[in-house]
């Protein structure tokens, strides 16, 4: 049976990693868990699920939208029986890259701790801070993109 993969921008990006699809993976959205999943059949593996969050210029506050999907992926992330998310972190390019380095450990850890707060052992959560080196959105040095911003989760 074939899926089709969705993308919401109303409520960030709820979307299955491409790399899955072009090397023959299973096409999922993060709406539909996969096929046998209730049966603990895994013939996706849980690293096809992939879940974003954003986060308002030079802040690691996390808003009303963001803590809906932070709270969607941990019941995936339930659902499909992976044993560790990892959260980075990332940010744009308006400000000296060191400073975006920690900024986006900050975003990882604060994202991290409502993980937490919802349930996950803080243990089968990973943090990294790439900084701005992974930009969604490729930018000059010094400006201000939104989806730079971000956390991006993987199963694992």
């Amino acid at each position: 049976m074939e899926r089709t993969m969705t993308m919401s921008a109303a409520r960030g990006i709820c979307s299955l990693a491409l790399i899955g699809q072009l090397l023959g993976g299973c096409a999922q959205t993060a709406d539909i868990p996969p096929a046998g999943a209730e049966n603990g059949d895994q013939s996706c593996c849980p690293a096809d699920y992939s879940y974003m969050v954003f986060f308002d210029w030079n802040s690691t506050a996390i808003n009303d939208e963001s803590r809906g999907i932070i709270a969607d992926a941990v019941t995936m992330f339930r659902a499909i029986g992976a044993s560790t998310i990892v959260l980075s972190g990332h940010a744009d390019r308006s400000g000296p890259a060191g400073y975006n380095l920690v900024l986006s450990r900050k975003r990882a850890e604060a994202v991290k701790a409502l993980v937490t707060a919802l349930g996950i052992a803080a243990g089968r959560v990973v943090t990294i801070g790439k900084g701005e080196r992974w930009p969604q959105v490729p930018t000059q040095d010094g400006v201000r993109d939104p989806q730079n911003r971000r956390v991006e989760f993987v199963f694992e």
